[in-house]
């Protein structure tokens, strides 16, 4: 494995910079999930219906999807430190606007900045990461950072709750200050300078908008919301897929692209990104599922249905920072595959409930799922940004995470029509069998992987 680029830091500084990485991280999945809580007092307040202020929810996650690419190539050419910082500043600003909002247009042009702003910052540290952070570590560093995303991910709604509660929903907002205010300080201390990749090329801005246009706009289409009728839906998913064509082939001859098509030549670098697509699609999907099915189940409250989901969360923090460890130890691979095989056969346990909802075995094949996404992510991170020269390693970090939110995107836009196609347990059954196949290919994919990726 090639490693030209390491960037000797002192241990104590490590720590400092993980934990500067790790807080700006969590910045995005917090507000992605801290938001649900309030959707129903922004609709009431503002007198809008749902369909409208769910756009502070879908325009959030198109947004941090088609923009990261764009943000990490822009740090490999800038600097990823003044990316972070920048990114920070942004999202606070973003976040004081969110707050102050006098109507829901004008709260979703600054949930839209936020979405920028988070986009910026999380590539870049991704790519710090890399080049930082000793190669035999770097699974442990990456399971640490993913225990962080998936525990703001869980305290988002519960922490909004709490700040509506005794304050209002603008507080949901507010509270990003009391995260940014001192990751801005550990940043500006801590993070270092590194060599940025000088080009004699300009950045290739035409590419830049062309990815964001697929992106965003492929992203719009699956979200159902931009469709007025078949015949027109039809249509503009014809204009995406020309648009994607012409992208690709004008990235493939372009001396030094927003988007490296290469990249996908690649064995590691493509099985990552379609592991962690399908992987997070049957994840995803499954969070919101679950719900949906308890609520047409007798006797069951929405803070059940909460605390029953908290039960694949709890171990998937747990383990993070051990599939890391195994990592590091027995390279990539080997605990990627495991982990997607334990998350694949918790996914069929929970296929098993029944029409009665039998509990235990709900309760069993989360906690299994939980279990495998922890042991995995770190492997499929790690292996991901390794795969690629780390001069590179912004826009990789970047495509890397959009390949996670197509997942989520396109698993939230196919639920309605698998659930709605039957009646309670019927519409569950149709949704949990596309969920295991997700899973099962995500399983597949993951055996492509190297144990260590070479990047030459």
């Amino acid at each position: 494995m090639s490693d030209e680029a390491q960037i000797e830091q002192p241990a104590f500084r490590i720590g400092w910079i993980l934990t500067t990485v790790a807080l700006t991280t969590m910045l995005a999945p917090l507000n992605s999930t801290m938001i649900g809580v309030a959707l129903p007092l922004v609709t009431a307040e503002f007198a809008v219906g749902l369909d409208e202020s769910g756009w502070l929810v879908i325009a959030y996650l198109i947004v941090m999807a088609s923009l990261q690419p764009v943000a990490g190539k822009l740090g490999d050419r800038l600097g990823h430190r003044r990316m972070i910082l920048g990114g920070l500043l942004y999202f606070a600003f973003a976040s004081i606007g969110a707050a102050l909002a006098p109507s829901l247009y004008w709260l979703l042009a600054f949930r839209i900045q936020q979405a920028i702003a988070g986009a910026i910052a999380l590539p870049n540290g991704t790519a710090i990461m890399r080049q930082v952070v000793p190669a035999e570590e770097r699974g442990k560093r990456f399971g640490l950072v993913g225990a962080a995303v998936t525990l703001a991910a869980a305290a988002g709604p519960p922490l909004g709750g709490i700040m509506i509660e005794w304050v209002g929903w603008r507080a949901v907002f507010f509270v990003n200050l009391f995260l940014i205010l001192p990751t801005l300080v550990l940043a500006w201390r801590f993070l270092p300078v590194l060599e940025k990749r000088a080009s004699d090329h300009a950045f290739d801005w035409l590419g830049a908008l062309m990815l964001l246009l697929v992106l965003a706009g492929g992203a719009g289409m699956l979200t159902g919301q931009m469709a007025a009728g078949t015949a027109l839906q039809a249509g503009g998913f014809c204009i995406i897929i020309v648009l994607a064509v012409l992208f690709l082939r004008r990235e493939w001859h372009h001396p030094d692209p927003v988007f490296q098509p290469r990249f996908f030549r690649r064995r590691t670098f493509a099985a990552v990104n379609v592991a962690i697509s399908l992987s997070n699609l049957a994840m995803y999907t499954t969070f919101l599922v679950i719900p949906l099915l308890l609520a047409d189940a007798p006797g069951w409250s929405s803070t059940e249905a909460g605390l029953i989901l908290s039960v694949m969360w709890a171990p998937t923090v747990v383990c993070a920072p051990l599939g890391g460890r195994l990592a590091d130890r027995f390279g990539r691979r080997w605990p990627t595959v495991g982990g997607l095989s334990i998350f694949l056969l918790g996914l069929w346990v929970v296929s098993g409930i029944g029409a009665e909802i039998a509990l235990p075995v709900l309760v069993g094949g989360l906690s299994l799922a939980g279990v495998g996404l922890g042991l995995s992510s770190a492997g499929m991170q790690t292996a991901a940004v390794e795969s690629v020269p780390s001069r590179e390693a912004g826009v990789a970090a970047g495509i890397f995470s959009t390949s996670r939110y197509i997942g989520s995107i396109t698993g939230s836009s196919v639920l309605p029509l698998l659930y709605g196609a039957g009646i309670g347990i019927d519409g569950f059954d149709r949704v949990l069998f596309m969920v295991l196949v997700a899973a099962f290919v995500a399983v597949l994919a993951s055996l492509l992987i190297e144990d260590r990726p070479r990047t030459d």
